[in-house]
C-alpha cells in the first residue's frame, strides 16, 4: 500500500501533448532532468529506467498505469545510492489537467509505510527544481541551469545541495 508523502503542481503554458512528450521522451527529460534519461516503451507492466549520462542506472522500476496524455505512474527504486538501494519502491505520478490555455501538472510520489523524513529529503528538494527545470524548458526553450543550483551531472547526488 503506497501512500501519498510529497505532492507538487505547477502549471505550465504548452500543451498536454508537448508535455507529455517531455515526460517520457528520452531526450527532452536529460533537458531538465539532471541529464538523467527516462526510458521506457511506456506499456504497463514494462521496465521503466532512470539512465545517467554515462549508462549507469539511476532508478529504475515498473510502468504501472499509462494514458497518454493525462496519466503516467511508476514504481520508483533509487539504486545508484548505496543508502536507498536497500529501500522499498515507491511509486511516482505525472497528472496531467489542462484547465484552460495551460497544463496543470502534479506530481505525487507515495511510499510505503513507514518512512523516515531523512529518506523523503532528497525527493522534496530535487523534485521542486526538476520540474521547474521542465516548466522553463517547455516555457522558454531553456533548462534551469543546474550546475548553478548546486545540481546535476556534475554533482555527486542529484536533489542534495
Amino acid at each position: 500500500m503506497f501512500t501519498p508523502k510529497t505532492v507538487y503542481v505547477t502549471y505550465i503554458v504548452t500543451t498536454v501533448e508537448k508535455l507529455w512528450a517531455a515526460i517520457t521522451s528520452p531526450e527532452l527529460s536529460r533537458e531538465y532532468f539532471f541529464g538523467r534519461s527516462m526510458e521506457s516503451d511506456w506499456k504497463i507492466g514494462s521496465t521503466f529506467i532512470l539512465r545517467m549520462e554515462d549508462g549507469r542506472v539511476d532508478s529504475q522500476g515498473k510502468v504501472l498505469e499509462c494514458d497518454p496524455p493525462r496519466r503516467l505512474s511508476v514504481t520508483w527504486h533509487v539504486e545508484w545510492l548505496e543508502e536507498y538501494r536497500h529501500l522499498p519502491e515507491n511509486l511516482v505520478t505525472f497528472q496531467l489537467d489542462p484547465p484552460g490555455e495551460v497544463v496543470r501538472l502534479t506530481m505525487t510520489e507515495s511510499h510505503q509505510e513507514p518512512i523516515d523524513d531523512k529518506i523523503l529529503e532528497g525527493g522534496r528538494r530535487g523534485w521542486p527544481v526538476i520540474l521547474s527545470g521542465l516548466k522553463s524548458l517547455l516555457e522558454t526553450g531553456s533548462p534551469l541551469p543546474f550546475q548553478g543550483l548546486g545540481f546535476g551531472p556534475s554533482s555527486k547526488e542529484p536533489g542534495r545541495l
